[in-house]
């Protein structure tokens, strides 16, 4: 049996990307950029609308745009342009608290050391050591659905960056400071900030990158209707 079918090629895709949260410094050549984002604009979007805009750092911009961000950390409230969850409860807490738990096993930091976590909480704002950071943003009037439709797209971005060898993570982190990342990057007011994809070369050696966490069976999350 051919292990080259297109489902096989996207289950190992889906299999191998994880969320990296350590980098080498090297960039990402521009034809490879070019390929990640033709293939991701291939995602599908509500009346084919596509929302989605991008801001992507390259070489300096990323350096000055991880240290202004840094700046902001901890000075001022969270601004996010949509809510966060509310609160996280039953199997939702499990799965978030698993999550966690294998970070802080990987990277040494013992429970309970808020220092340490902080510190770690912290590294989402150098965007891990990435050399490259895309903030995603929608537009105002399409509401939730514009923001749905953009979580599409950085899946498919994902993806996309994993067939060609580069990882990435979501960071949903960035949105905590949306005006200010609207306001640096000069976008028009009717952006909304989804989220951030910070993007490189994976330092498959850092100790954040050796743990994967496991997905529930289908059985767990389908309710069949005959």
């Amino acid at each position: 049996m051919s292990t080259n079918t297109p489902d096989t090629v996207l289950n190992t895709l889906l299999s191998e990307r994880y969320s990296c949260r350590g980098y080498l410094p090297e960039a990402v050549p521009q034809e490879v950029l070019d390929r990640i984002l033709a293939v991701a604009q291939r995602t599908a979007s509500w009346c084919n609308s596509q929302p989605w805009q991008l801001h992507i750092t390259r070489g300096a911009a990323t350096e000055q745009f991880r240290q202004a961000l840094l700046a902001q950390v901890g000075k001022q409230p969270s601004d996010t342009d949509f809510p966060f969850p509310a609160r996280y409860t039953g199997v939702y807490q499990d799965r978030r608290r698993e999550c966690g738990f294998q970070l802080y096993e990987a990277v040494g930091v013992a429970r309970g050391d808020r220092a340490a976590s902080q510190l770690q909480a912290r590294r989402n704002f150098e965007f891990f050591g990435a050399p490259h950071v895309a903030i995603i943003t929608t537009n105002d009037d399409l509401g939730v659905y514009g923001a749905v439709d953009c979580g599409a797209y950085v899946s498919n971005f994902m993806l996309a960056a994993r067939s060609m060898g580069v990882a990435s993570i979501a960071q949903a982190a960035l949105a905590n400071y949306s005006g200010f990342i609207r306001d640096y990057f000069n976008m028009a007011a009717d952006r909304r900030v989804v989220c951030g994809i910070s993007f490189g070369y994976a330092d498959t050696e850092h100790p954040a990158n050796q743990f994967r966490t496991h997905r529930a069976e289908p059985q767990d999350v389908v309710t069949w209707v005959d």
